[in-house]
Formats: structure tokens, sequence, C-alpha cells
């Protein structure tokens, strides 16, 4: 049986997704909780999964 695939293709676009808006969300909880402020929170939340391993590093 042969697949074109698609089906795991879709999969994959909908993992990433998730995974794109679960960086923000946990970035912007972090920066938060660490500086209480809106902008940098806002901030951080555009940097994502960037700014939470800086903060996994750093702290």
């Amino acid at each position: 049986m042969e697949s074109d695939g698609n089906g795991k293709n879709e999969q994959v676009k909908k993992t990433v997704k998730s995974g794109i808006t679960f960086g923000s969300a946990l970035a912007m909880v972090i920066s938060y909780t660490t500086w209480h402020s809106v902008g940098w929170a806002i901030i951080h939340g555009l940097l994502s999964w960037v700014y939470v391993i800086y903060f996994l590093l750093t702290y």
C-alpha cells in the first residue's frame, strides 16, 4: 500500500503550530513572573522558544 503522505504532513504541521503556540505562552508566563512587565512578556513571547531556552540556561 502506497500513501501520498498527506496525513503525515498535516500531523507535522499541526504539531509545529501547537509547539509554537505553547512556546510563546510559556515564554510570556516565564517573562511576566520574572520581570513583572507586560512589555517584556510580549517581546519574549515573540521570541518564543529562544527565550525559554535562554531562561533555562541562565537561571
